[in-house]
């Protein structure tokens, strides 16, 4: 066991001792090491429909402190190679951002996207006959008119709000601020540097300042692909945590690095997220498929084969709030259960993974040693953030107990380069646990929460002076894998990475 830090520790200590984190208080579910890449059977067959991450912070773009940043990513593993479809989305399926500003563990406002895969079917003349090409696009693309004649599919989309109840609530269509459309344009994916030599300068003509029904200011909307933000190296983390989880940051690769996923991002003004003199909001992201499909049908629709047709009832196949929770807190029993409930249900479902985590009695098993030694449960110390929010920093003062993030919109954002990538115990109360930012390296702040160091124990665990801050970063260096420099106003996440980073 190393030696503790007195200053370091001194962080966590104080926080304690001012009350911003009790004894009963926790970082997050005993939860470790990856986002919810294909954290559950079902929705393995699913990709396009399988939110990877969720992000909520207060902007801390200058002069967009009176904002909320909502961030949902989807499709993961995306190979930047992965033509020649790309990573499209699903125009059949309903994708979910939901607001709970009461505490009451039900959307109050919920964010819907769906999409449109527009064919132009672009054909050339190929001898005496004129064939549909099999690429995505047949020349550069600028992101002006002359697309048309060479990007094969446009996406679009459109974006509704809906009050009181994601189904039956009050409805409102969000329209761009610059010319009231009601249709936005995804940017296509990075297809590579002939293709598109400049695709920060094409994708940003592509976040959209719009109009929300019942918001009196305008916000911005984005949703295109970006390169993966989260970092990990899983391949040893399933293989048995093949790697030290007690042992210094910094110490694996991110292999992740490689990889893009496809972002949600929307920027809303705090007045219009929160109710009353609640300041805590709550959210999570969902996607939701139709009950029926008959694949492979016969005929037509606008000229167009179809290899499906979907009826029936909207039924949510994937859910995300705080990071990591099916993936390594709920049981393999249950987690497509997870993915398809509401957070309403949360108590009286999934209490148990909460109270009686495995994931420490499982460190403990591969890593028999005083650091690992999981705390006695029922381990009430991880309730806070699972279900409830942490007293006296994010937790509703009329809070039902239900799983989702949450952040209280009255803390003032920390400015971007004086983040702490450890957030809350690393001394910044903007960030993880009180939502959630890019550069929060939720993996290490997990792994010791999980671990007992806010566990009523308090010093008196092996965990709390080994892993309380046991690493210092960088202002502006993200998590525990090297100097990830996240972006400095919205949509904050990174470019995507090209397929081909050369034109020839």
């Amino acid at each position: 066991m190393s030696q503790q830090h007195p200053l370091r520790f001194s962080i966590l200590t104080a926080l304690i001792a001012g009350g911003v984190l009790t004894a009963g208080s926790a970082l997050v579910a005993s939860t470790a090491h990856a986002a919810s890449h294909r954290e559950a059977p079902f929705i393995t067959g699913l990709p396009k429909v399988d939110g990877t991450d969720f992000y909520m912070f207060r902007s801390y773009e200058p002069g967009r402190e009176g904002y909320v940043t909502l961030i949902a990513d989807y499709v993961p593993f995306q190979t930047p190679y992965g033509g020649p479809n790309f990573f499209q989305l699903d125009e059949n399926a309903l994708y979910e951002i939901h607001v709970d500003n009461n505490g009451d563990a039900k959307e109050d406002i919920s964010f819907q996207f769906r999409f449109k895969n527009n064919q132009r079917n672009l054909a050339i003349p190929v001898g005496d006959k004129t064939i549909a090409v099999p690429l995505l696009n047949i020349g550069g693309i600028t992101g002006g008119a002359g697309d048309a004649g060479v990007l094969n599919v446009e996406e679009t989309f459109t974006l509704t709000v809906s009050r009181n109840g994601r189904r039956g609530g009050t409805k409102g269509e969000v329209s761009n601020a610059s010319n009231g459309s009601k249709v936005f344009t995804k940017p296509v994916d990075n297809i590579g540097k002939k293709s598109i030599p400049d695709y920060n300068a094409y994708a940003n003509q592509f976040i959209y300042s719009v109009n929300i029904p019942g918001c009196a200011t305008p916000g911005k909307v984005f949703v295109g692909q970006r390169k993966e933000p989260f970092f990990v190296n899983l391949g040893e983390v399933f293989d048995l945590i093949n790697l030290n989880p007690v042992g210094p940051r910094n110490a694996k690769p991110n292999v992740l690095d490689d990889d893009n996923i496809t972002s949600f991002a929307l920027e809303v003004p705090i007045s219009c997220l929160t109710a009353g003199d609640e300041t805590v909001i709550g959210a999570w992201t969902t996607a939701s498929l139709r009950q029926a499909r008959l694949l492979n049908a016969e005929g037509k629709r606008n000229d167009k084969h179809f290899a499906s047709l979907e009826g029936g009832a909207w039924t949510q196949v994937s859910r995300l709030g705080n990071p990591l929770v099916n993936e390594v807190v709920i049981g393999l029993k249950d987690k497509d259960r997870f993915n398809s409930s509401k957070p309403k249900d949360d108590a009286k479902q999934f209490l148990d993974y909460v109270t009686h985590p495995t994931l420490p009695v499982l460190i403990n098993i591969l890593f028999p040693i005083d650091a690992t030694k999981p705390p006695s449960t029922p381990r009430n110390d991880l309730v806070a953030v699972f279900l409830t929010g942490v007293k006296d920093l994010n937790q509703p003062k009329n809070v039902v107990g239900a799983e989702m993030l949450r952040l209280n919109t009255s803390t003032a954002p920390t400015a971007r380069a004086a983040q702490k990538d450890l957030g809350v115990i690393g001394g910044d109360l903007a960030g993880f646990p009180n939502g959630r930012r890019p550069i929060d390296d939720v993996t290490d702040i997990a792994l010791r929460a999980a671990l007992g160091v806010l566990n009523p124990a308090g010093a008196d665990h092996p965990a709390a002076a080994d892993l309380a801050t046991d690493g210092t970063q960088l202002p502006g260096a993200a998590a525990g894998q090297g100097a990830i420099d996240f972006g400095a106003s919205f949509p904050y996440l990174n470019v995507p990475i090209a397929s081909s980073p050369v034109a020839q």
